[in-house]
């Protein structure tokens, strides 16, 4: 994920979301992860100005794009959330489909679902 700053980035996912660091490299790039999911961070402004992924000016780079990241324990995945302080979570529901989630935007426009892992019996 092209990001603004790597640094803020890295702490929203590891405060909100309860990502850890994998491992940090050259250039910026961190990996973080959560229960079998790894995100790669990496600065916006590194990349060249035609890269497909750059974001076009007055757009977020996170644009268009949603992640989903399952939870075993949604109780628990939503109380870390709020107890973090981030504003923009919405209330944790339980939907149509029969999985119970709650959404909430990273800091460059990334839109993130965390859901239950399974359905409801």
């Amino acid at each position: 994920m092209f990001v603004h700053d790597v640094g803020r980035s890295k702490a929203f996912y590891q405060d909100v979301l309860g990502f850890e660091i994998l491992r940090e490299g050259p250039g910026g790039y961190v990996a973080i992860g959560r229960k079998g999911a790894v995100l790669g961070l990496s600065a916006a402004s590194g990349l060249p100005a035609d890269h497909p992924a750059r974001a076009r000016p007055g757009h977020g780079v996170g644009l268009g794009v949603e992640l989903v990241v399952e939870a075993d324990d949604i109780a628990a995945a939503y109380a870390r959330a709020i107890s973090s302080g981030q504003t923009n979570i919405t209330a944790l529901v339980d939907q149509p489909w029969g999985l119970t989630d709650f959404r909430v935007s990273d800091p460059d426009g990334y839109y993130v679902r965390i859901t239950s892992r399974s359905t409801s019996p």
